[in-house]
């Protein structure tokens, strides 16, 4: 007895090394120019101790977030809602692979709290980790493909790790077919009508490929999948669940984002947080990671807003001033995916006639892109020289992943160098 005693012991010793070792790193990693420090921190941390994120996890309720789109967005809402019950630890830096997660719950070890943003090929393995108290499933479409696989596997995947956590509750998306297909064998799940603005990759049943039968607002299939009642909607600027209508006025824009909210406060409904005091704390963001934003750059007053597949483009559209001249950037990193052929299913034929211009490592293929769908261009490599080629005044700017953080990195050194003014 002694023995196993003492090896707990060493045990928890070794993870606080482990854990500081890391939390030295992300403070280091930045102040070196090589990163903020979120993903480092926690892969030193994980290479010392491997149980460290079970461990870190120990005595928290825990609400992941996963999906092809709105990650990043829905769990900083998430956040702002569980805040009002206490100290939140958070990924917000959308670092979403377990060695984010570790950074996070290193961050805030006092925190009984946390919403962990969660890739959605590493939920399984975050999930047998944490033993979350939920689970928020957005939406499910192509993504990476040089990555990911195909959407179907990617839910059959979620299928199986959900329902392997019988205790968890499912908040999922009643308005997705392939969400609704993975979530089926979860123990206790939420429905949510939180919208679909992209049905490219759900024109057929998951369940049995016959096609879908699509219509007010509704969806069914002969086999027998079909969406099912939601417990909450989100509806005309609100969100409504057991009679109740709660107003939600958010600062981010876009019908999407109201969906985001909603399945957000279902989420923080879960953990305790009562509808009225999610949807306030929700209003008060502002931005999210920097997406949103508005950034000078000399004559230029630039919207900074992210879009990494043909859904996230889908839903964008529909953001974009007719007026504004754009600005696409379009990298192909690793964090991005390096198969660009998904640009060839965005529907950039609706751009309409506008000064457009084309940047990133990846410049020419937007730019062929462009050319196909008709859309006069420039293309220039060089996101500050593409935005010079553009008229003054305010612009839209949408970069995928890797070319958003790039860009704003390159922003904030030319306002460092007095290049910009806020």
């Amino acid at each position: 007895m002694p023995r196993r005693k003492l090896g707990t012991r060493a045990r928890a010793a070794w993870s606080d090394v482990a854990v500081r070792a890391g939390l030295g790193t992300s403070w280091l990693s930045p102040k070196l120019g090589l990163g903020g420090g979120s993903i480092i921190g926690g892969r030193v941390t994980l290479a010392l101790d491997r149980g460290a994120l079970a461990r870190l996890a120990v005595g928290r309720r825990i609400v992941l977030v996963s999906g092809t789109n709105g990650k990043t967005t829905t769990s900083h809402l998430l956040a702002a809602a569980l805040r009002t019950a206490g100290p939140v630890a958070h990924n917000s830096s959308g670092a979403n692979m377990p060695d984010g997660a570790v950074a996070a719950l290193s961050a805030a070890r006092d925190a009984k709290l946390a919403v962990i943003e969660v890739d959605e090929l590493h939920v399984a393995e975050v999930a047998e980790a944490v033993d979350p108290v939920a689970i928020v499933l957005l939406n499910l479409s192509r993504d990476q493909l040089d990555r990911g696989n195909e959407v179907r596997s990617v839910a059959k995947a979620l299928s199986q790790a959900l329902a392997h956590h019988p205790e968890t509750t499912v908040i999922a998306n009643a308005d997705d077919p392939m969400v609704v297909w993975a979530a089926l064998p979860a123990a206790h799940v939420v429905w949510v009508a939180a919208g679909v603005g992209w049905t490219g990759d759900v024109t057929t049943c998951p369940q049995c490929g016959r096609t879908l039968a699509v219509g007010d607002g509704h969806w069914a299939c002969e086999c027998g999948l079909a969406r099912p009642q939601p417990t909450w909607s989100a509806e005309d600027g609100a969100a409504v669940t057991g009679g109740t209508r709660t107003p939600v006025a958010l600062n981010l824009p876009g019908r999407f984002n109201l969906g985001n909210a909603v399945m957000a406060m279902a989420g923080a409904a879960v953990a305790g947080v009562e509808p009225a005091a999610a949807a306030a704390a929700m209003g008060a963001v502002q931005e999210v990671a920097g997406r949103y934003s508005t950034v000078w750059h000399g004559r230029h007053e630039l919207r900074l807003l992210l879009a990494k597949n043909p859904a996230g483009w889908a839903e964008t559209l529909g953001l974009l001033d007719e007026a504004r001249p754009l600005l696409v950037m379009i990298n192909a990193r690793e964090a991005d995916g390096r198969d660009t052929s998904w640009l060839w299913d965005v529907p950039f034929e609706e751009l309409g006639p506008r000064p457009v211009a084309a940047a990133g490592e990846r410049s020419p293929d937007i730019g062929l892109r462009l050319s196909y769908a008709g859309i006069e261009h420039t293309t220039v490599a060089d996101p500050l020289g593409a935005i010079a080629a553009l008229p003054p005044g305010k612009v839209d700017v949408v970069a995928n992943y890797t070319a958003f953080h790039q860009l704003q990195r390159r922003l904030a050194a030319a306002a460092g160098n007095g290049e910009s003014r806020a």
